[in-house]
């Protein structure tokens, strides 16, 4: 007995930990297991970033939904947003991911979802904001030293119009009224772009619903129980 509680507590230890390294933890719903993923900070591509910011590093999410995708346990996935942006390709592959999972997804934006925060939040089968939280949208930036030359601002354009073609793909709002948000004037100090709350992402049908944890949970147990009624017939 007392060996059965001690590989118990060990494994209870693991969770925890596993948890906290990975910001990702699953939980029982009605009978069925959901898992939860926070994307937090920046999303960290190629470039390890200083160890006092906050991130979200992709060689951590991207085999979690491989495993997620291919497990017999899971039956739903709650991504959960609250970044500044990040490595553009780290994002938008992660994102690709997500929009291609057969298992039921939901997002939730909390807080904020900054540049390539958005193409994250649209990414799932149905996203929520709650009403406090932003979605800041601006043209793709690039730190570090650029080249003044045609071939930069091509790969910019280029770079720009894939991620625009995503959005467009995964949310209810046009191309042509994301770009116009990206480039509008008169609301970023020495930038170009614009700062949505949360019921103006739903209006401009960025984001799907309105609503908190509560909401996203329901829709993925409705999602889920709709799965298992078609297998059964």
């Amino acid at each position: 007995m007392c060996e059965e509680n001690e590989n118990k507590q060990e494994k209870d230890c693991e969770e925890e930990n596993s948890s906290f390294e990975t910001g990702s933890i699953t939980v029982e719903r009605g009978g069925h297991f959901i898992h939860c993923l926070t994307i937090i900070g920046q999303i960290e591509g190629h470039y390890i970033l200083p160890s006092q910011n906050k991130t979200t590093k992709y060689e951590h999410v991207i085999p979690q939904l491989v495993a997620i995708e291919e497990s017999k346990e899971i039956e739903g996935l709650l991504i959960i947003l609250n970044t500044v942006g990040g490595d553009v390709e780290a994002g938008l592959a992660i994102a690709e991911l997500l929009s291609t999972m057969t298992t039921p997804t939901a997002s939730l934006v909390l807080g904020g979802g900054h540049s390539i925060g958005v193409p994250l939040a649209v990414s799932c089968e149905r996203s929520f904001i709650v009403p406090s939280a932003t979605m800041t949208v601006h043209p793709v930036r690039m730190n570090g030293t650029v080249l003044g030359v045609p071939q930069t601002l091509s790969y910019f354009e280029k770079m720009q119009d894939r991620i625009i073609k995503f959005i467009e793909n995964n949310s209810k709002i046009s191309a042509e009224e994301f770009r116009n948000l990206m480039m509008k004037t008169g609301e970023l100090i020495m930038d170009v772009g614009c700062v949505l709350d949360g019921e103006a992402a739903v209006e401009c049908g960025l984001i799907d619903e309105l609503g908190g944890l509560s909401n996203a949970l329901s829709f993925l147990s409705e999602r889920i129980g709709n799965n298992n009624a078609s297998h059964n017939n």
